[in-house]
């Protein structure tokens, strides 16, 4: 959802001035429905000279790929169309947004007349709107995992994309995929919620073990308790005169998680980037992972 307060920064301006600042990891994901505003920006920034499209700027796009679509072969033309959005003829790392099902109704299908050499005959409708039942709740489907990344190694080889990874797996699933007879290439990314409160340690470990770069989402979420209240986070945070957003950015990275952040505003994207700035103590890394309490704020289940 994204906040359009006057004080607040449109996507392709937040996306120009995150690139000014120094970043080069961009998340996007279908749903948030601006792929079109963060291509143009990118787009811009190349144009202008400021980053390379090769080996400098590391455009990603978590396109919602449900497993439905993998039964439809739509996985290629979810990605296409995506691309087309961004203005890219590929995307550095394109992962599964999660490991569930939504139902497609037949009648949200077309065939394509004259679909890509590697595409897929099927594509979404225009006016496609997510299943729902009659008290207004996602209809879920089960569709077996593997195939969905068969599709997703198929858009490697196709060139479409340059790695692929999954969002929201927890070990089991990830072990269905590293398991898989005949499997071309492994998920380079597992991208979960993760912070202080919901350290993931024992994900980050099995990730570790098996080369798979663990990537943190809602990083600052607020609920309750509210993460940045916490007094353990404030006293650090004083300590080394930083911000509790800060140290909570910057545990990650010690840990060896990558850090996604959201903002519209260009003094939070600038102060965000300082967590290079400065190292925590061993001793306060051991204080905060003693903060877990294995609280998850976003629901990934049916």
């Amino acid at each position: 959802i994204l906040n359009t307060g006057k004080k607040t920064l449109s996507p392709t301006e937040a996306v120009k001035v995150a690139i000014e600042v120094g970043h080069r990891h961009l998340d996007g994901a279908y749903f948030c429905e601006n792929e079109k505003e963060v291509g143009r920006a990118i787009q811009e920034k190349i144009a202008d000279g400021m980053v390379k499209r090769e080996g400098n700027i590391l455009p990603r796009n978590g396109k919602l790929v449900f497993w439905s679509f993998s039964r439809l072969g739509m996985v290629p033309s979810a990605l296409e169309k995506s691309l087309k959005s961004l203005q890219f003829d590929y995307i550095d790392l394109y992962i599964i947004h999660t490991p569930l099902s939504l139902k497609v109704k037949r009648s949200s299908v077309l065939t394509l007349q004259n679909p890509c050499p590697h595409s897929s005959p099927f594509a979404l409708r225009q006016d496609y709107t997510w299943p729902k039942d009659e008290n207004g709740k996602l209809i879920f489907d089960v569709v077996d995992l593997r195939q969905t990344w068969e599709a997703m190694e198929a858009c490697k080889d196709a060139g479409l994309v340059k790695s692929i990874g999954v969002s929201n797996f927890n070990i089991r699933q990830l072990e269905m995929i590293l398991n898989k007879p005949g499997l071309k290439y492994k998920p380079v990314l597992n991208q979960v919620e993760c912070h202080p409160y919901l350290n993931q340690s024992k994900l980050l470990a099995f990730c570790k073990s098996k080369h798979i770069l663990l990537e943190a989402y809602c990083n600052l979420k607020n609920g309750s308790p509210v993460l940045l209240e916490d007094p353990v986070l404030g006293a650090i945070a004083k300590k080394y005169n930083r911000s509790p957003v800060l140290v909570a950015l910057r545990y990650q990275l010690q840990r060896g998680v990558v850090v996604l952040f959201k903002t519209y505003t260009r003094k939070r994207i600038e102060e965000n980037f300082q967590v290079f700035d400065f190292q925590l103590s061993e001793e306060d890394m051991k204080t905060i992972d003693g903060m877990n309490l294995n609280r998850s704020y976003v629901r990934t289940e049916p």
